[in-house]
C-alpha cells in the first residue's frame, strides 16, 4: 500500500508539471460589456468571454468560449482583488452568482472584492454540451438511477448504456474534455485574465471539491478560499462516493423534516411524531410504487415511488421546500389532486445532464459489473429504506466510450494555510462526514466550521450569525481560527 501511495503521489507530480508545462502563459485579457438583460439580472453586472484550450496538453489547438462575469467592487480604494464563485452540480451554472450574492454578501466583502462568476466548460454560455437524450430518459428518477419497485436494476442498465451511447454519439469532442481537472485549469485561466497573481473563492457543494482540486494543483495561487458544503474527495472513488453519500445524508436530514411535519399534524395528517411521519412517508411511496398517481407536469407524467423519493430528497436542502412536501404527500393521502409538477426545460436538463455525466465519467473508473450494481442496491435498500438504493446503481459511466485521461487529484496539504471549510451538520447531498475527509485531506492548510443546522449550503443560508460571522471575517482579514470551531 505504501509503495502504490508513492506512485500515485508520483503521478500527481508529474501530472502537474505537465499541467504548467501545457498552459499557455499568456491569456487574453477581459473585454467586459453590459450582460444580456434578464430576471435577476443586476445591472452593474457586466459580462465577458474568455477563449481556453479544448485540450490542455494541446494548447495550440482547437478553443472554447468560457462566459465570466463580475460586479465590480463597491469601495475601490479597499479592494483586495476577486471572489470568484464557483457553482456546483457538477452542471450548474454560474454566470449571473454574482447578481444573486451582491444581494446577500456584507458590505466589507463588497468592499474589497470583484465578485466573479462563470458557466463552467459545456454549461450555459460556455460552449454548451449535450448528448441528444430522449426526453423519457430526462425524468429524475432516471437521471438519479432509481431502481425498479422491487429492486431490479435491468432497466437502469438499459437506460445507462443508452445514454452513454448517446453521448458518444451527440457530445463532439467537448464530452472528452470536460473534468474538474480542466475545470481547475480553466479557472486559472480566468485568473491570469483578470490579471490576479492570486485569486479567492467561494466554492459550494461540487465546487468545493473544484476548489479543492485548484488548490491542490495550483496552492500558491490561491488567496483566500471558502468550501462550503464540501464533497468527500476520496481520490479512489471521487463521484461515486458522492453519490452514495446520498444515502448518509437523507437519513441524516430527514429527521429535521420529520420532526417539523409532527409539530403540524393538525395541519398535515401525517403523524404526530418524527417515527410516524417516517412510518407514513415509507408507506406512501411503497403504495405509490404499486399505483401511482396522474401528476401533470411531471416526467412522466405521474407520482410513483420513486418520484416522491427524489422529490423528498430535494426539499430536504431547505427547510422552506417542507410544506411543498408535505402539502404533496397529504394531497397523495387524501384527495388524491396533486398540484402541478415544476419541471426544468427540457434543453436545461440536456445541459446537465451531460456535462454532470462527463465531469463524473471522466475524472473516474467506474466499473460495468451491473451483478455487482445489483448487490449494492440490495444491501442499501435495506440500511437506507428513504433512499430505496438509488445512489448505489450503475449510471452512464459504467458504459462510458472513454477512459478517464488523467487520474483523479489526490487533495493534501502542500500550500498555505488559506482554506477555510464551513459545513452543516445534516446536510442531504453532502453529509457531514463526507466533509470531514474533506477537513481531514487539507491538514493544517484549512480550518472547519460545523453549523449546527439542516439543509445544503452554509455560509449566509441558515441564519446562523457565529458561521456566517467566522466566514466573512476570514474573508475581510484572511485570518483563520485557531482551531476547528462549532457554531
Amino acid at each position: 500500500m505504501r509503495n502504490l501511495a508513492r506512485l500515485s503521489a508520483a503521478g500527481a507530480a508529474t501530472a502537474i508539471l505537465a499541467t504548467a508545462l501545457a498552459t499557455p502563459a499568456q491569456a487574453a485579457t477581459v473585454s467586459w460589456s453590459a450582460c444580456p438583460t434578464g430576471p435577476g439580472v443586476d445591472a452593474r453586472q457586466e459580462c465577458a468571454t474568455l477563449k481556453v484550450p479544448l485540450d490542455y496538453q494541446a494548447p495550440g489547438g482547437p478553443t472554447i468560449s468560457l462566459a465570466v462575469s463580475r460586479i465590480r467592487t463597491a469601495k475601490p480604494a479597499s479592494r483586495r482583488g476577486v471572489l470568484l464563485i464557483i457553482p456546483g452540480g457538477p452542471g450548474s451554472p454560474g454566470l449571473n452568482r454574482p447578481s444573486v450574492q451582491v444581494k446577500r454578501l456584507p458590505q466589507d466583502v463588497l468592499d474589497r472584492f470583484d465578485v466573479i462568476g462563470f458557466d463552467p466548460r459545456g454549461v450555459g454560455q460556455s460552449s454548451p454540451v449535450s448528448c441528444g437524450m430522449a426526453t423519457g430518459d430526462l425524468s429524475f428518477t432516471k437521471l438519479k438511477p432509481y431502481p425498479d419497485a422491487d429492486g431490479g436494476i435491468a432497466e437502469n442498465a438499459a437506460w445507462s448504456r443508452r445514454i452513454a451511447e448517446a453521448c458518444a454519439r451527440n457530445g463532439g469532442p467537448l464530452i472528452r474534455h470536460i473534468s474538474t481537472r480542466n475545470e481547475a485549469r480553466d479557472i486559472d485561466a480566468i485568473r491570469r485574465a483578470l490579471g490576479e497573481k492570486k485569486i479567492s473563492y467561494w466554492g459550494v457543494s461540487y465546487g468545493t471539491y473544484a476548489g479543492a482540486v485548484y488548490a491542490t494543483m495550483f496552492p500558491e495561487r490561491t488567496d483566500r478560499v471558502v468550501l462550503d458544503s464540501n464533497d468527500d474527495p476520496d481520490p479512489s472513488r471521487v463521484a461515486r462516493q458522492w453519490l452514495a453519500n446520498y444515502s448518509i445524508g437523507v437519513e441524516d436530514r430527514f429527521p429535521d423534516f420529520a420532526a417539523w411535519a409532527a409539530a403540524r399534524d393538525a395541519d398535515y395528517g401525517l403523524g404526530t411524531d418524527a417515527a410516524a411521519v417516517r412510518r407514513t412517508f415509507l408507506e406512501l411511496a411503497a403504495e405509490l410504487d404499486r399505483e401511482p398517481l396522474p401528476w401533470p407536469g411531471a416526467n412522466p407524467e405521474e407520482l410513483n415511488g420513486n418520484l416522491l423519493r427524489e422529490t423528498m430528497l430535494n426539499a430536504l436542502y431547505s427547510d422552506a421546500n417542507f410544506p411543498m412536501l408535505a402539502g404533496l404527500m397529504r394531497a397523495a393521502l387524501t384527495t388524491g389532486e396533486l398540484p402541478p409538477a415544476n419541471t426544468p426545460p427540457a434543453a436545461v436538463l440536456q445541459n446537465t445532464a451531460a456535462h454532470a455525466g462527463a465531469t463524473m465519467c471522466n475524472d473516474v473508473e467506474w466499473t460495468d459489473s451491473v451483478a455487482t450494481f445489483q448487490r449494492q442496491v440490495a444491501r442499501d435498500r435495506i440500511a437506507h429504506p428513504l433512499t430505496a438504493g438509488m445512489p448505489v446503481n450503475m449510471g452512464p459511466c459504467a458504459y462510458w466510450p472513454v477512459k478517464p485521461a488523467e487520474s483523479p487529484v489526490r487533495v493534501g496539504s502542500r500550500g498555505p494555510a488559506n482554506v477555510l471549510l464551513i459545513q452543516n451538520l445534516r446536510d442531504p447531498a453532502t453529509p457531514y462526514s463526507g466533509a470531514l475527509k474533506m477537513r481531514q485531506a487539507f491538514g493544517q492548510r484549512a480550518r472547519m466550521v460545523s453549523v449546527d443546522s439542516g439543509g445544503h449550503g452554509a455560509y449566509l443560508a441558515n441564519g446562523n450569525a457565529c458561521g456566517d460571522q467566522t466566514v466573512t471575517g476570514f474573508l475581510t482579514t484572511g485570518r483563520l481560527p485557531n482551531r476547528d470551531k462549532a457554531c
